[in-house]
């Protein structure tokens, strides 16, 4: 009791604040989302995310040189396709040597120690939009998750080390957990996007991709009937058990500051990684503020970052990664 316990003492400098301090961010707890084009020379910067970049290969493979550097150990590849090579079945996906393919091994070769993760949805692909196969005015679930399990096989054929899944169809990571063990992919991990929300904070990255729904007649306006209702709760661990009980390796919750209560069930719910996407909403509200001068950038970077990790992420997709690791260094 007050006078004998004195809480401040513990708080009275920045060393001794360290040594007592809870949460801890490393490098090692990062993944870095990347955005890749086709070119030579490319690097461009994309207009409602500041800072961050389409890459062409070659510049990919200098970004995968520097953040070793920094000690980042993971990244989260997504490309953006031609128009012309997009339609509804995601053909493109399935290319041994289309653009994804392409990047996972530049990854590889230019650093093969680094954990490469690859998108898996059809949204990039899509001529719709869409993370699965649109028919009769609605997404086809089983049809989309086949289609998604062979791109999965594609991408471990090219050498990723982990499948993530962004789709939210049902029993995706039964179909692809099963197909990579027939073809002796025992090692290729899945990171689920397990609770993945119907979130307005998405907008950015479909400008950076080019793959935001269309607007047509018999084609869903957006995609509510597959990812979820952010009304909801308890459906997030009931869907991130399905994921488990079907073979992910790391489940994920996106987006992240908003969804924080989510990310403290579910870690309380499974025995396995959880991650976190802090996303392109996110990391556009925070530097159009610091713009303006209304935020401080790197105090509020941190203390997102702390906030996340507080609440049971043992990884962290954000576009913050450079940042913070330059920060806490």
């Amino acid at each position: 009791m007050f006078p004998l316990r004195r809480n401040r003492r513990l708080r009275t400098s920045e060393a001794l604040r360290a040594m007592v301090r809870e949460t801890i961010v490393t490098p090692s707890d990062f993944i870095v989302p990347l955005f890749v084009v086709e070119g030579r020379g490319v690097k461009d910067e994309i207009a409602s995310m500041p800072g961050y970049y389409r890459l062409s290969l070659d510049n990919l493979q200098k970004e995968i040189k520097e953040l070793w550097k920094l000690g980042l150990k993971s990244v989260l590849l997504f490309v953006k396709v031609d128009d012309k090579l997009k339609d509804n079945a995601g053909t493109e996906a399935l290319n041994p040597d289309g653009l994804m393919q392409r990047a996972i091994k530049t990854v590889k070769e230019t650093e093969p120690q680094m954990v490469v993760m690859t998108d898996v949805a059809l949204d990039p692909f899509s001529s719709f939009g869409h993370d699965g196969i649109v028919g009769g005015g609605k997404i086809i679930n089983d049809d989309s998750s086949a289609v998604l399990a062979e791109m999965g096989l594609s991408h471990a054929n090219a050498g990723a080390d982990f499948i993530a899944p962004s789709d939210m169809m049902d029993g995706r990571i039964f179909e692809m957990r099963t197909l990579l063990e027939d073809e002796g992919h025992h090692d290729v991990g899945i990171m689920s996007y397990s609770a993945k929300y119907a979130s307005a904070f998405y907008g950015p990255f479909r400008d950076a991709l080019d793959s935001a729904p269309v607007d047509l007649k018999d084609v869903p306006k957006d995609k509510k009937t597959y990812q979820m209702d952010y009304a909801n709760r308890e459906e997030a661990i009931k869907e991130t058990l399905m994921d488990v009980d079907e073979g992910a390796d790391i489940v994920m919750v996106k987006p992240g500051l908003c969804y924080l209560d989510i990310v403290r069930d579910i870690k309380n719910a499974v025995n396995i990684p959880v991650s976190v996407y802090q996303v392109s909403g996110e990391y556009a509200m925070i530097k159009a503020a610091s713009e303006k001068g209304w935020l401080d950038h790197d105090a509020v970077v941190l203390e997102q970052t702390y906030a996340i990790k507080r609440a049971g992420a043992d990884l962290i997709a954000s576009y913050f990664a450079k940042d913070v690791v330059k920060l806490i260094s």
